[in-house]
């Protein structure tokens, strides 16, 4: 079975990882609680029960680490992971913490765990640079990607069970797969539609009324109308033609998961400002097409669309 470690929370998937670890090293690793960690997750000292092997176990004290990323397909070799000459990654980051750590005395071996894709050469690569720089035999260095991953899922079956991978304590997640579409769709048309410029929609909602609903600032509203409002037209068009019926078909289905998972977890944020710019992350980090330079604006064109025309967000109850 295959877990969707991309839609779990952070917490959630330091929990996985923590609980699989008691099985590796012992039932003595434990974690640590939100806050500055200086570089470790959770933490194990002794001889390990199985890692790395159960003839030549790891001795010592071991620092272990979870990144988790809620991208789809991500590699442990992309830029924003590793780069050699870079230290504004996520490797680039942790390595001082290692070293200090390493210094200090207070680290024998390093444990990385990722739900991110592990080649070969991003396995080595990664593995030589680290030791190198903190001063750690590469053996003593481990990387866990997907790969590893679910099959110690597989090997300890009980440990997705233990973590309580509760949905409730999910994100705030959404799929960009069908809104790519749509906007792919748009821009691929985008030439065709400057000649539809009619007058913008008309609202279910007016917008002062809808902005005060979802607690929209006034400043964020302007910002979205002035910089919008002009493309909603084009976009009503383009769905309502008759050929792009399959495009309307995913527009609408991106709307309602949107809208769902938006009811399901406004609680969570303060202002629907946060919302729109969480979703906007949330979608360029997950879908290679919509963080395109060229779909960038149109995606939040589209998403601004979705606001004013109330498929997102709350709306007025129109009277009888």
């Amino acid at each position: 079975m295959k877990f969707a470690y991309e839609d779990l929370s952070e917490d959630q998937f330091e929990k996985l990882i923590v609980l699989l670890c008691q099985r590796l090293l012992g039932m003595s690793v434990k974690g640590f609680a939100k806050g500055p960690d200086g570089g470790r997750d959770a933490k194990f000292v002794g001889t390990a029960e199985l890692h790395p092997s159960t003839a030549a176990p790891w001795t010592g004290t071991v620092i272990v680490q979870a990144k988790h990323t809620n991208g789809y397909n991500r590699h442990f070799g992309e830029a924003d992971f590793y780069s050699p000459k870079s230290k504004d990654t996520v490797i680039g980051k942790e390595v001082p913490r290692i070293a200090k750590l390493r210094t200090e005395k207070q680290l024998d071996h390093y444990m990385l765990f990722a739900n991110r894709r592990l080649a070969g050469n991003a396995d080595q690569n990664i593995t030589q640079h680290i030791a190198k720089k903190c001063g750690l035999p590469e053996g003593s260095i481990y990387l866990c990607g997907l790969e590893a991953l679910e099959l110690f899922m597989k090997q300890f079956p009980e440990v997705p069970g233990l973590a309580e991978l509760d949905p409730l304590d999910s994100p705030l997640i959404v799929s960009p797969d069908e809104l790519a579409v749509v906007v792919q769709a748009i821009a691929s048309n985008e030439a065709d539609l400057s000649a539809v410029l009619d007058a913008p929609p008309a609202e279910r909602t007016s917008y002062d009324t809808k902005n005060a609903l979802n607690n929209m600032s006034a400043d964020y509203a302007a910002a979205l109308r002035k910089r919008y409002l002009k493309d909603t037209a084009q976009i009503r068009t383009f769905l309502a033609a008759p050929e792009n019926l399959e495009i309307l078909k995913s527009y609408e289905a991106t709307a309602e998961e949107f809208q769902m998972k938006i009811i399901s977890k406004r609680k969570e944020f303060q202002n629907f400002d946060t919302v729109m710019e969480y979703l906007l992350d949330l979608l360029f980090h997950r879908d290679p097409i919509l963080r395109q330079k060229q779909h960038k604006r149109l995606t939040r064109a589209v998403l601004f669309y979705m606001y004013w025309n109330c498929d997102i967000g709350e709306a007025a109850v129109a009277e009888a």
